[in-house]
């Protein structure tokens, strides 16, 4: 059995977190990967304090097990969000797309474990100074808002520049991506592509559909001018995207509105002419749907066998 220092740190069994994914990761995703032994997250996104709130109150009544919430820093809702995981008494939140320092505060003092995701070692010291429990170094192969580096080279260089524990994430897909995580250095691994397709994760058909039928190079980035690129599937919305970046006679503000819902309605309509499909570059690997339960045993069986005695978290 695989057991790191992540386990003990979040009171899980299997050092995975669940990708928090907006409009994707809801209670009943959340609820089924902190049930199977990791820690599932609910993904704020964009969505008001309010739907965080109800999000929370069902989880609670869907497993007794550790859960986190992740906060899109970027959302025009962060502060309300902010607020409600300590109303609620969440133990652990993740954070995303930018800087969580004037947060960490309040947070730390309600005894909540932050552990934002870093695209760099810069930001990796930043949080380590501000408080954080843990770090996520996620690769550009991670779909959703990405970096430059890749996950092979940003989690030792991350892993050397901080004393907190790090968890990888990008591109992680089976138990040969856990066991690489581990070892270069991390104490656990993020996954989230892996999981759109989990039975209990409630996003459009449409949506588990492209990603079991992607190929390798079926992903592709968008969002580079304005300064927050994002990796999704290749459908007839992110190629215009891509080509709309280029247009100089299109505005910024006019490139972002075309942008806006896009996400929401690959998400609940399933929409494959107008909605916008994220997911990272390990999509062609994911063979079929399956309770997340299973998804979470056959990562770890698969990186016990890839490691056998090479690592010393296996016991």
């Amino acid at each position: 059995m695989i057991r790191t220092p992540l386990c003990d740190l979040l009171g899980i069994e299997y050092p995975i977190l669940q990708g928090g994914m907006a409009w994707v990761a809801d209670a009943s995703l959340a609820s089924a990967v902190s049930n199977a032994g990791g820690l599932g997250l609910i993904a704020a996104g964009n969505a008001p304090g309010a739907w965080v709130r109800e999000e929370i109150k069902k989880a609670k009544t869907m497993t007794d097990k550790p859960f986190g919430v992740n906060i899109m820093l970027l959302s025009p809702f962060a502060d309300e969000v902010a607020q409600a995981v300590i109303d609620e008494k969440i133990t652990v939140v993740t954070t995303g797309a930018g800087n969580p320092s004037k947060y960490m505060k309040d947070w730390l003092k309600a005894g909540i474990k932050v552990i934002p995701v870093v695209p760099s070692t810069a930001m990796a010291k930043l949080v380590e100074r501000a408080g954080a429990s843990a770090v996520i170094a996620e690769g550009g192969e991670s779909g959703g808002h990405v970096g430059d580096l890749t996950t092979i080279v940003l989690v030792p260089q991350v892993c050397d520049a901080v004393t907190l524990p790090v968890i990888a994430a990008g591109g992680i897909a089976d138990g040969r991506g856990v066991a690489a995580a581990l070892i270069l250095g991390a104490v656990g691994v993020q996954v989230g592509t892996r999981f759109l397709v989990a039975s209990e994760c409630t996003i459009h058909q449409n949506y588990k559909n492209k990603i079991l039928k992607a190929k390798d190079i079926d992903t592709i980035v968008t969002g580079k001018r304005l300064g927050h690129p994002v990796r999704s599937l290749k459908t007839g919305f992110s190629r215009e995207y891509f080509q709309k970046e280029y247009d100089s006679g299109i505005s910024d503000e006019e490139l972002e509105s075309f942008g806006v819902g896009a996400l929401r309605k690959a998400v609940k309509e399933g929409d494959e002419k107008n909605g916008c499909f994220l997911s990272g570059q390990i999509a062609s690997m994911v063979k079929k749907e399956q309770p997340a339960a299973e998804i979470v045993e056959e990562m770890f069986t698969g990186a016990e066998i890839v490691l056998g005695g090479a690592c010393k978290w296996v016991k």
